[in-house]
Parts: structure tokens; sequence; C-alpha cells
């Protein structure tokens, strides 16, 4: 009988497969679904700051509207306050009280404090732990990339310092040094990193002349980028890391584990081929470990990271230069 149990952020999971944060958390039943398929734990959508942020606007114009005409008449009514995230707080807590599995919340803010106060909401209604999904294109010209990862490095800090409950950062793949911010991270408390958030990338319409937006599924083609790293990055941090981007079968995961992945985070190859998908993912990685002869998930989790592979410099520059040298 293979064991694929796991802990992820200290946190015990039936497996390693995770549903990564996406709209199959908007209804209840796709939760339950997720679960009753065998997912190890889920992430639920993101609570994006923006986004209350544009709410709260549309609230307060819509409030506005007629006043100039009857400015008396608001003297009649109660002062009305805008509910800022309450309704997504209500549907974490009921998504909560729907399953077992671990549920872990994700988060992502801009303005200072913001972080925390969403933080501590979240943590209020009984997940888990955290996923602070840093989403943020650098655009301003005078700000350095020191200054960049300093801000990251005082959202995780500030964060850690007023929650108990674990927490991941979902990192991007373009910092200079990768491995230097996982490290800092680690030595500030991240209990776990995700590798990597995938940023929307507009493309322009040549008839209209503007730009259009569409979110597009992941390929196993971007397997190879966030594995690289977590194979770098495994046994060098005490943080657990989880892999998020191009796992799309069961032989997808093998990889992620056999790299040094801790979880695997699915959404792409669910809308696909729909949630039961997931029980055919992890049939497939109990085959390949009866053939193998493995009984549980952490006999050979790392087996291919760059501390225990036999060539180490497979994952950097000399493996390249073999690979130009070898072509005619």
């Amino acid at each position: 009988m293979t064991d694929l149990s796991t802990k992820y952020m200290g946190i015990p999971l039936k497996n390693p497969l995770v549903v990564a944060a996406s709209s199959i958390s908007g209804m209840v039943d796709r939760v339950k679904m997720a679960e009753d398929v065998g997912a190890g734990a889920l992430v639920i959508r993101s609570l994006f700051e923006e986004q209350i942020q544009v709410e709260q606007q549309r609230f307060e114009e819509q409030l506005s509207v007629g006043a100039e005409s009857f400015p008396e008449a608001l003297s009649y009514y109660p002062e009305i306050e805008y509910g800022q995230a309450d309704e997504h707080l209500m549907w974490v807590e009921k998504t909560r009280a729907a399953v077992e599995m671990p549920l872990f919340a994700s988060l992502n803010a801009v303005s200072p404090g913001a972080w925390v106060k969403y933080a501590k909401q979240l943590e209020g209604t009984g997940v888990n732990g955290l996923e602070l999904n840093v989403y943020a294109v650098a655009t301003d010209l005078a700000k350095t990339g020191a200054e960049i990862e300093q801000e990251l490095y005082e959202i995780v800090e500030s964060v850690k310092a007023e929650v108990t409950i674990p927490v991941a950062v979902k990192l991007s793949p373009f910092y200079t040094s990768a491995v230097n911010v996982a490290a800092e991270l680690d030595k500030r408390g991240a209990n776990a990193l995700v590798l990597f958030n995938r940023f929307l990338q507009p493309t322009i319409e040549v008839a209209t002349e503007s730009l259009h937006n569409e979110m597009v599924y992941s390929s196993p083609q971007e397997l190879k980028l966030p594995l690289r790293w977590i194979a770098l990055l495994y046994g060098r941090i005490e943080a657990d890391l989880a892999i998020t981007g191009g796992v799309h079968t069961g032989e997808d995961a093998v990889r992620a584990l056999l790299g040094g992945a801790t979880v695997i985070q699915l959404a792409s190859t669910l809308f696909k081929n729909g949630l039961p998908y997931l029980s055919t993912m992890l049939r497939d990685i109990e085959a390949w470990m009866g053939e193998q002869g493995y009984d549980s998930v952490d006999e050979f989790r790392g087996n291919v990271s760059q501390k225990n592979c036999e060539d180490p410099f497979a994952f950097e520059r000399a493996q390249y230069v073999n690979l130009l040298l070898s072509q005619e």
C-alpha cells in the first residue's frame, strides 16, 4: 500500500496534490467535489485589495447619485458604510465549514498596512494557512531591484508578526537572484515558497488598436521553469516548496516531487480535464511508485534535485553549453 501523505507548512495532507487558487473555489459544490476526488488541500481564490477599492468607489458613486438635486434628503437616512472584504470573508468561512481538508486563504494587497489588516481577518475565518499572492509588476523607473525586494521582505515580516497560522509566499520568477530572495524569505520565517506566479500578459489587437486580456491555461512546457528552481532550492532552505504552473499529468507531478516539491498546485489541468482527473493523477503517481518500489513520497522526494543528483551542474550553465555544442 503506497503512502502519499505529506506535510505542508507543518499541516498533514493525505497527498501532495493541492487545488490552486482559482475559480474552482467559487462554488461550495466544486470545493466539496475537489475533496471527494482526493485533493490533499485547496487554496481559496485570492482576496484582492484592488477589487475591494474598485467596489468601494462604485458603492460611493451610487450613493451620491442625485445628491446634488436634493442634498437635504441625505439626512433622512442613516449613514451607510461599505462592507469592504466582508463578502469574501463570509465566503471563506462558509467554505471552511463545508469541507474537512486543509484550506489556505490567498491574499493580494497593494497599500501599506493592508497586508496585515486582511491577513488577520482571513486568519479569523478558520483557514489552515495563508498564501501571500505577491502579484506586482515593477513599472517605476526610479525603483531599484533592492528596493522591490526590501518591500517584499517587509510585507512578509509584518504579516508573520501578526498571524499565528503558517504563511506561504507566491513568488515572481523575475528577481535577479531568485535563490537569494528565497533564502532571505526563509530567514524571515516564510513557511513555504510557491514557485511561480503566472502574470497576466496582455496582447494588442491590431484591428481595434487596443489591449486584449485573456486567461490562458498553462502548458506542460511551463513546468521546466519552476521545476529547475525547486530542484536548485531543495535542501538549501527550511521553507517548504510548492510548485505551480505546468503540472498536467501524474507523470508531471512525479517530476515535481523528484525535483523536491513538497506539494503540487493544480488548476489548468483540472479546468481542461475536469476535477475527477485529480483522481487519475493520484492513481498514476501510485502506479509509478509501485513500479519503482517506493512505499512513500518521502522516499523519493528530491532525488533529482541539485543536492542529490549525479550531475549537480545539470541545472546550471554547463549543461546549456553542452547542449549547444551537440547541435549540428
